[in-house]
């Protein structure tokens, strides 16, 4: 079995698989040429022989235990309906949503798949394309993440125009996550029927959630897509990364059924043996400023992190994705200090 695979099934392995948060990136020249060819982002995702290029060539260039799907979590809003667009050096941009009409106006979960159908294509290409020992990671962004996205228009600091709709018209809010949730089951079904061996729900502004609000927009939308995903696909992994979670890291395992929760730098690998690995897989936490710096300092955190969870199922990973400034010497370096090729 994979090595990845192992590990999502609770096995303690000697070296920990490794894969990194956007390994196909800005930071690889040959991303960039690919990129530049596709003429921009949204164009890459959708073209789905340029989309298998540059997921397969960190596997190529660096041998990571795992590929995971070039795409991006706001294709699913799109597919919803949603204008989409990205602005050079500033980000996404979409149309918003901050009404019931707005809401009434997005497609139906089963009128996605036209939109998406490159996206299930680079998954199939993927499939046969990579090397028998390198699994293949499907994603999808969760639901309170999209929606922030949805209601703003953009990302913002503080997840604030999302927060205020939620406090001010719950239910409009929660038909816009009820939309989002039953779309992302759909695509991640799709993903997993193209050859996906495990996916992955991104919740990146989950650390905005707090109390009660966590356990309903974090906690509820996960257990139920990953519910209805296991019990079409019946032994399907599932990791899960409720990002700045803190505290709320503690029985996500349980409270969602994910068989793997990612965690982010903002906590100890220390600190997630003694709360969070008990309870299974957990994937992290390297800071991904590493990938900028290198050095003795880089290869004594791999240690340090691969030596705190080496007494239960680990893969590791970054705290967050890498940067377009990263060296891809340091991930290198990563790799070889993981897997025990640096002297002491």
């Amino acid at each position: 079995m994979k090595t990845l695979m192992r590990a999502l099934a609770g096995e303690t392995l000697p070296v920990p698989p490794i894969w990194m948060m956007r390994q196909a990136g800005r930071y690889l020249p040959e991303y960039r040429a690919t990129r530049a060819q596709a003429g921009d982002f949204l164009s890459l995702c959708y073209n789905s022989d340029l989309a298998t290029e540059v997921t397969l060539q960190p596997i190529r260039r660096f041998g990571f235990d795992a590929a995971i799907l070039f795409a991006d979590i706001l294709l699913v809003p799109q597919a919803l309906g949603a204008d989409l667009w990205f602005v050079t050096g500033e980000g996404p941009r979409l149309s918003t949503i901050t009404d019931q009409a707005g809401v009434d106006a997005l497609k139906g979960k089963d009128d996605i798949h036209e939109t998406l159908a490159p996206i299930y294509q680079t998954v199939r290409n993927l499939s046969s394309a990579l090397p028998a020992e390198t699994a293949l990671i499907g994603f999808a962004g969760a639901p309170w993440t999209v929606a922030t996205y949805m209601v703003a228009g953009r990302g913002t600091p503080d997840q604030g125009p999302a927060h205020a709709l939620k406090d001010d018209n719950r239910p409009v809010f929660d038909a816009l996550m009820a939309r989002i949730e039953a779309a992302t089951i759909e695509y991640l079904d799709m993903q997993v029927q193209a050859g996906a061996e495990t996916v992955k729900l991104f919740d990146s502004w989950a650390g905005s959630l707090k109390g009660q609000d966590f356990q309903d927009y974090a906690v509820a939308p996960a257990a139920r897509i990953i519910a209805e995903l296991k019990r079409r696909h019946p032994g399907l992994p599932v990791i899960a990364f409720p990002r700045e979670a803190g505290q709320g890291y503690v029985g996500f395992h349980a409270a969602t059924g994910a068989d793997c929760v990612a965690v982010d730098d903002s906590v100890s690998a220390e600190w997630v043996a003694a709360n969070v690995q008990p309870a299974g897989c957990v994937q992290g936490n390297l800071k991904s400023s590493h990938m900028v710096t290198g050095g003795q300092a880089l290869i004594d955190e791999v240690r340090r992190i691969r030596d705190a969870l080496s007494g239960g199922p680990h893969i590791f990973n970054l705290g967050h994705g890498i940067t377009p400034d990263a060296d891809p010497d340091n991930v290198a370096l990563m790799i070889e200090t993981l897997r025990e090729r640096v002297p002491a």
